[in-house]
Formats: C-alpha cells, sequence, structure tokens
C-alpha cells in the first residue's frame, strides 16, 4: 500500500523533469552519460573494447544488389538525366558494398578470438557508434560469432535509432557528442577506420589528437582500412614532407586492404601490447 501524499509535498528537484531539462542541470546531465555507461560496462564485465568507425551510409552488398536491379528494372520508364545519375549512385554503393562485408567480416574473426580469452573480463569487445551502415556490420559480425558488442548512439535532428544488432544492455544513446568520445577513447585497445565521411574523420582525428598529446597512455592501434579510399581522401605522407607532423606521429598509423590483414594486424598489436588486462572499469 503506498504511502498517501501530504497536499504540501513536492518531489526533490531530480524528480521533476523541467528542471532536469534546464540549463542549471546540465551538469547532472552530462555525469548521468558517464555514470550509466560506467555501471553497465562494469555488470557485463567489459574489460576493453576494439573501436570500428566507417559511414553510416554503406550499404551491405545484398541491399545495394537489390537496389541496383530495381533501378535497372526502371531504365525503359526513366531514360533521364536523373535517372542516369540514379543509376551511376546505385553503381558507386554497389562497390562501396565490399567494406561493409568486410566489417562485418573483420568484427566476426576479431570477437571469435576475443571469446577465446575468457570473459572474466571480456576481452575487446566490438564497439561502434550505434547506426546503420558500417557500424552495423560491425555489431553483426560480432553477433555472428555469438559475442556481445557495443554500440554508442547520439541523439541527432534526423531519426537514426540504434542498429538491430547491438547487445540491449550494451547499448547506450548519448545527446553529447563529447561524451560519447569519452567512451570511444576510455576504453580503446584499437581504432579501426573504414571509409567514412565528416564524422569518421572527426573521430578520427579526435583519437590521434589524444596520442599524439599524450593524453591516452596506452599505445593503440590505428589501422587505417581501405588505402584506395583513403588515400584518394588524405594524402598522409604529404603532411610529413610538409613538416605539419613528424614521422613517429606519422608511425601512429597502419594500414589494411583485406580482412586477412587487418585481422593479423589487430591481433599481433594486441596479442604484443595488451594481452594482460589493465581495465579502467575495475
Amino acid at each position: 500500500m503506498s504511502r498517501k501524499r501530504h497536499p504540501r509535498e513536492i518531489d526533490p528537484p531530480y524528480r521533476d523533469p523541467l528542471f532536469m531539462e534546464s540549463l542549471p542541470a546540465r551538469p547532472v546531465r552530462i555525469m548521468t552519460e558517464y555514470i550509466d555507461p560506467l555501471e553497465r560496462l562494469r555488470r557485463e564485465k567489459v574489460g576493453d573494447t576494439i573501436v570500428m568507425f566507417g559511414s553510416a551510409r554503406i550499404r551491405s552488398r545484398n541491399h545495394a544488389l537489390e537496389h541496383l536491379h530495381k533501378l535497372r528494372k526502371e531504365k525503359r520508364r526513366h531514360a533521364t538525366l536523373e535517372y542516369r545519375a540514379s543509376l551511376r549512385d546505385a553503381k558507386s554503393a554497389l562497390e562501396m558494398s565490399r567494406y561493409y562485408e568486410e566489417a562485418r567480416e573483420l568484427s566476426r574473426r576479431i570477437t571469435s578470438w576475443a571469446m577465446s580469452l575468457g570473459d572474466h573480463p571480456r576481452r575487446f569487445v566490438i564497439c561502434s557508434g550505434g547506426g546503420p551502415g558500417i557500424m552495423e556490420a560491425a555489431n553483426l559480425g560480432a553477433a555472428e560469432a555469438g559475442g556481445k558488442s557495443i554500440g554508442l548512439s547520439i541523439q541527432l535532428p534526423h531519426e537514426q535509432r540504434p542498429n538491430d544488432y547491438i547487445s540491449p544492455e550494451l547499448s547506450f544513446m548519448f545527446h553529447y557528442f563529447f561524451m560519447r568520445k569519452l567512451w570511444f577513447a576510455q576504453l580503446a585497445k584499437a581504432l579501426i577506420v573504414f571509409p567514412g565521411g565528416f564524422g569518421t574523420m572527426d573521430e578520427l582525428w579526435e583519437m590521434l589528437t589524444l596520442m599524439q598529446t599524450g593524453k591516452l597512455q596506452r599505445r593503440n592501434l590505428i589501422l587505417i582500412y581501405g588505402r584506395k579510399y583513403w588515400d584518394r581522401v588524405l594524402d598522409w605522407k604529404h603532411m610529413l614532407r610538409c613538416g605539419t607532423i613528424n614521422q613517429h606521429e606519422y608511425d601512429l598509423l597502419q594500414f589494411a586492404d583485406n580482412v586477412d590483414e587487418a585481422f593479423q594486424r589487430v591481433r599481433d598489436d594486441l596479442e604484443k601490447h595488451h594481452l594482460e588486462p589493465d581495465t579502467l572499469l575495475q
């Protein structure tokens, strides 16, 4: 039987939704985006993570093929400039879909290997940004291996719900980008960067800057996946030639162009530098 409420009784501030959404309560909201992931990750015994970044717009091969076949069936009725542009985009999407399938397979292999290391704590858990595209592929691969994976989703003006392959107990939604970035960096032992756009590059530069300035004390692998894409987007060695980075900073980067090469680089680096757990969650 519930206690009878006194007519003049009022709720404490943390139960007042107007206060909790107010500007003065912002520090409280920020703290919840640290404390909630901390407690849930501890509960699931997550020791450390492998973060996989990449475009939300890259489709699976089946999805890209289906879209292309649908367009080709419409050719006789829509032989316009707009149709040709759509067909060109669909062919490009099919070509880029290789990265979805390769991210999926790489995640599956890493998860299968990591599970062999035990679960007290869970080692090298796949962590993505929680959305579609490469993020979905990373979570899907981990699920196919029978492992858990993390999704760090973000509230955006356009709706983007968490993908279906994140372990439900490790699915997080953030309002603040900087708190989301903190959790990307906090437990990561490796960062694998698939082709992507502004968001992917933002997250890459954030991690590189933390390593360059010594704010990340651990030696973390940064693996750039897909030179065919990235070498046209960024001339890494031009920065070195112009002196805007030095050789040591350039050497923070490693590169891979297929799943076998990527998996071997990741496994070798983790076995060399991170096989003994040093989790921050204990």
